[in-house]
């Protein structure tokens, strides 16, 4: 990280708190934040489903039950009952959701349409054409934008199933939060490992007429404003590069098993289906690989939109909690 993107992202986080429950020396306050996770974390994907009548004016029930599982768990899922799957009507419907959660401040993404919305499809030319998330194949645990720079944190974002896939196409969902318990439980040097200044690094990355700069920084880190956890991930092999010390490799270990080793209760798999969405605090996910029917039927569509901000009012119970 250059110094002045360590300037930029000092000014708005901390990799190392010396208070509040992220603060490694803050036994006790680690503790009670860690307990109330824990007691009021879902059981089950199915609890964390709000149905909504209408996308773009979710009533005020509706909105209340959305923002008491973000501030328990980072996410909700919500099904929408009414008008919301017209692959065009549904674009500005989505936005004033997302408006109604205080979110606004859209990244300015390659791919995104004038609305800001990107389409998750298969792209078989064109711009996205080439990169996974454009393609049936699986896409390994991450948070969004983990690449980019310290000024262009995604904070937010909404994943609203238009079409799933005829097969496949399963996300998989947990808390970063959660995350986090499961690692300093089983060692606090994994916590501080993974919130060294540079513990993560994706190199820079070019194309044609266009240049991503490298990007260094910790993978968990906490925002200075309001105290809030933030993560930065990506399990995938290629293209990244994890600081070379014996803590950091077991860090990545320990959180990889976590990902992956099938014993995580709090660990959700789901299938969207039309119509189905997450609004979430940009929390750790994956894919699996999907198959679009045959023929001329119209294959998977998501629609993303990632944003600036977190969820307005989603800290409220853990804040208290701490």
């Amino acid at each position: 990280m250059s110094s002045r993107a360590q300037d930029a992202f000092r000014e708005h986080f901390l990799v190392a708190p010396d208070r509040g429950p992220f603060a490694l020396s803050e036994r006790e306050a680690y503790r009670r934040w860690r307990d109330w996770k824990l007691e009021h974390h879902p059981a089950r994907a199915a609890e964390m489903v709000v149905e909504i009548a209408d996308l773009a004016k979710p009533t005020a029930a509706e909105r209340e039950a959305i923002l008491d599982l973000v501030r328990r768990t980072n996410m909700a899922l919500y099904a929408c009952t009414g008008r919301c799957r017209d692959e065009v009507d549904v674009r500005p419907d989505l936005m004033k959701f997302a408006a109604t959660f205080g979110l606004g401040l859209l990244e300015q993404h390659r791919s995104a349409g004038l609305d800001g919305i990107v389409a998750i499809e298969v792209a078989d030319e064109g711009g996205r054409a080439g990169f996974i998330p454009y393609s049936t194949k699986p896409i390994n645990w991450h948070t969004d934008g983990y690449y980019n720079p310290p000024a262009e944190l995604i904070r937010a974002m909404t994943l609203h199933c238009v079409r799933p896939a005829a097969e496949g196409g399963i996300n998989g969902l947990i808390d970063p939060e959660i995350a986090y318990i499961r690692l300093r439980d089983r060692n606090p040097d994994f916590i501080r490992a993974l919130m060294h200044p540079e513990a993560m690094t994706i190199p820079a990355f070019e194309e044609e007429g266009r240049t991503r700069a490298t990007s260094t920084g910790p993978v968990f880190s906490v925002e200075a404003a309001t105290g809030a956890l933030y993560m930065r991930y990506t399990a995938r092999k290629r293209n990244v590069v994890w600081r070379d010390d014996p803590a950091t490799r077991a860090a990545v270990e320990a959180l990889m098993d976590i990902l992956t080793g099938g014993h995580e209760p709090l660990l959700f798999h789901t299938r969207l289906e039309a119509g189905q969405g997450v609004i979430c605090n940009n929390v750790l996910h994956d894919r699996s690989g999907f198959a679009n029917a045959t023929g001329s039927a119209p294959g998977r569509l998501y629609y993303r939109a990632r944003y600036a901000e977190r969820i307005a009012g989603s800290l409220a119970d853990a804040a208290h909690a701490a």
